[in-house]
């Protein structure tokens, strides 16, 4: 196989955050040999972020050099539950709820990786046919003091909060996976590091050469200041409609318009120089930030899409207006508490999200701003709603 450094070169530094161990990695791409490279996935949830995006790129970069992606999903694992990064024991899910996520994920995937390509596998193909015997032979390999290691099991100790055993099989079982795929490259988050090296361990056992462990920067969210993530409020989902992708994008503080060009886009090390030049500069800001808003969106949705809601974004910002085209949604009744009319149709995220608005002024209905938590909406005629500054529509009464 055709080896190219620059694409290397790009793979073993861009938004890289550790390597175990970069000599050795760079020694297998260097080989010329097609590596096999791991990212598992528990399919928890129905969607995607761009911070889970970020380590999909740099599966597409393994991609472009010619390398095999296995994309593993784990609807054995799911079931159980990770407690990585979680100060509480994760709540199991069903197979059919994991296998439905699943395909959801996969096609949010394609919206980055060659598809085609894409080797698609289930742990639970070999995990579900692990024998008691099978799992003493595992777990045999390790300690518990080893186990106690990882940081969330110190912190729930710590609090007196319960660890189940099965949790303690977790790495072990991920560990396993690289075992059945004899993977030579696996990716994750820096709270995957303990489970990845754990395959290390298990693959030595087995015989064979242990993989090369890779994690990536974790994209802040539009807070400015946490982790990307749902439970946060400060998420853009890749699943996000095209004028809601862009407003979050243009709501991201100035500090991090760098970090999102680096971490979010195709943009070239030499680009994004030139674009840290302009803002010292004294560039606005915000024009840097449209160009971003625009080039995201593009990816997700596409290039007419980018246009629409820059040109949307403007004129509700910059003209006070509002959007040409909204949705409406038809109910069955002709009054309903407002809150839980936005609850039901998944506008906010729960009634607390639909409160904090009220109190900061972000919910209007025909332009009015709500101040009653009580606040009933009658629908003899289309009513226009405004949950914060981005998200309008019409309930109309059927």
């Amino acid at each position: 196989m055709e080896v190219n450094k620059q694409l290397i070169k790009k793979i073993l530094s861009r938004n890289v955050s550790e390597i175990f161990t970069a000599k050795e990695l760079e020694a297998k791409l260097m080989s010329g040999k097609k590596l096999k490279i791991k990212f598992g996935i528990d399919p928890t949830g129905s969607y995607l972020t761009l911070g889970h995006m970020v380590v999909m790129r740099k599966l597409r970069e393994f991609q472009e050099a010619g390398h095999e992606i296995y994309l593993l999903f784990g609807n054995f694992t799911a079931q159980i539950g990770d407690p990585t990064g979680k100060s509480e024991t994760r709540k199991p899910l069903t197979r059919e709820q994991v296998e439905n996520n699943a395909q959801t994920y996969l096609e949010q995937a394609g919206k980055v990786l060659d598809l085609t390509t894409v080797k698609v596998v289930w742990n639970a193909d070999w995990l579900a046919e692990f024998k008691f015997d099978d799992v003493l032979k595992l777990a045999s390999q390790f300690t518990v003091a080893q186990m106690l290691e990882r940081d969330m099991f110190k912190e729930r100790m710590k609090k007196d909060q319960p660890i189940g055993l099965h949790e303690f099989l977790y790495p072990l079982m991920q560990g396993h996976d690289s075992v059945a795929l004899h993977a030579d490259v696996e990716l994750g988050g820096n709270d995957q590091m303990f489970n990845m090296m754990t395959a290390r361990t298990l693959q030595k056992a087995a015989g064979q050469i242990p993989q090369s462990v890779m994690t990536m920067k974790i994209l802040v969210g539009t807070d400015g200041v946490k982790k990307m993530g749902k439970s946060e409020g400060n998420f853009i989902a890749v699943m996000d409609e095209s004028r809601e992708m862009f407003g979050k994008i243009m709501s991201i503080p100035d500090n991090l318009i760098l970090e999102y060009y680096q971490m979010c886009t195709n943009f070239e090390e030499d680009e994004i120089k030139t674009i840290e030049k302009e803002l010292k500069k004294g560039a606005n800001p915000r024009d840097i930030k449209v160009k971003l808003a625009k080039t995201i969106v593009s990816i997700y949705h596409s290039s007419e899409a980018a246009n629409q809601a820059a040109e949307e974004f403007s004129n509700i910002f910059s003209k006070g207006g509002i959007p040409d085209q909204i949705d409406v949604i038809k109910v069955n009744v002709s009054d309903q508490n407002l809150i839980e009319l936005l609850v039901e149709n998944k506008l906010v995220s729960s009634k607390g999200e639909a409160k904090r608005l009220v109190d900061g002024g972000g919910l209007k209905v025909d332009q009015n701003k709500i101040t009653d938590y009580n606040y009933s909406l009658e629908m003899s005629q289309e009513r226009l709603v405004q949950v914060g500054k981005r998200k309008f529509v019409k309930f109309k009464s059927v």
